[in-house]
């Protein structure tokens, strides 16, 4: 097969690794910089050109498409859709899931655990949105934020008034989240390849801080998941329509609670933690489920 990579460095861990197991399966595999990828948009025949020249054909494609290039990546990634290839994630099912807002919206929808959630636009509104998710403390997050960036712990009630004030005022759009106490720091990320959880990893805030992503200093271990918690992770990435994601849980007292369904999930920190070859597993996985012209809207919304 030959397998185009949309990744903007090729230097980064996910990418070397999905790279080295497309060649040690045998395929071609190509790494193409999304942003230098340009499109002919036509109803005969639609093309993709990467630096001055036409792109030959493919049989698949994995988007590895960073949040600041999303709107951009999703349109190339949607070209290739056009054009017959096989993306391992489908471009509205990632458009789907770095919609923060839209995206908790749907597992709402089809009743998946999550940490009480409250959206206003009116400072008018604040005192009974605090209200809402069950008062202080609370995490007020920005909807464009990404690997803990722009996610906020407000301790009193005063203090969340005038961080949401401040961000209204900005006229930033922001979440407001109950804040899980008993977490203690730490989620679970599930990886979920084909409506299937094949590795999950617990991973723990630093002390003093309450955001476990490992580019904040978090580390990582192997752990082991419960029927109820693999059952959320594959819904919640099946409600998305992605065939590979990673899914962020907590352990409440009321069950797993999806923070996020990442559409690129990094390889580093599950392999290194599971010992797992997560990247030869989504190649395994385009072996079997690659077709032409296969794309398709999964799930609604």
């Amino acid at each position: 097969m030959k397998i185009a990579i949309l990744s903007r460095n090729k230097k980064l861990y996910s990418t070397r690794r999905l790279l080295e197991a497309c060649v040690q399966r045998g395929h071609e595999a190509v790494i193409l910089d999304v942003v230098r990828c340009y499109m002919n948009i036509t109803s005969e025949k639609p093309e993709l050109h990467y630096q001055g020249e036409i792109l030959g054909d493919f049989d698949a494609v994995i988007p590895r498409i960073g949040a600041s290039v999303t709107f951009y990546g999703t349109s190339v990634l949607r070209q290739f859709e056009m054009m017959g290839v096989f993306p391992a994630n489908e471009s509205v099912a990632i458009s789907r899931s770095r919609d923060k807002l839209r995206s908790l919206q749907l597992l709402s929808r089809v009743g998946v655990g999550m940490p009480r959630t409250g959206f206003a636009n009116s400072p008018g509104d604040i005192q009974d949105l605090i209200k809402m998710v069950g008062g202080a403390p609370m995490v007020i997050k920005l909807l464009e934020g990404t690997q803990g960036i722009g996610v906020v712990l407000a301790e009193t009630r005063k203090a969340a008034e005038s961080v949401i004030e401040a961000f209204m005022g900005l006229k930033t759009n922001i979440l407001v989240q109950e804040f899980i106490k008993e977490a203690d720091g730490a989620d679970i990320r599930c990886f979920v390849i084909d409506n299937r959880v094949v590795a999950a990893m617990m991973r723990q805030a630093p002390e003093g801080e309450f955001r476990s992503n490992l580019h904040r200093g978090g580390t990582a271990q192997l752990v082991k998941i419960t029927p109820k918690e693999r059952a959320t992770a594959v819904k919640a990435a099946k409600t998305m329509g992605l065939s590979v994601a990673g899914v962020d849980l907590l352990r409440s007292e009321r069950g797993p609670l999806v923070m996020e369904v990442n559409s690129s999930p990094g390889l580093e920190g599950i392999e290194k933690a599971t010992g797992k070859d997560i990247a030869g597993q989504i190649i395994e996985f385009i072996e079997k489920t690659a077709v032409p012209n296969r794309t398709q809207t999964k799930g609604k919304g």
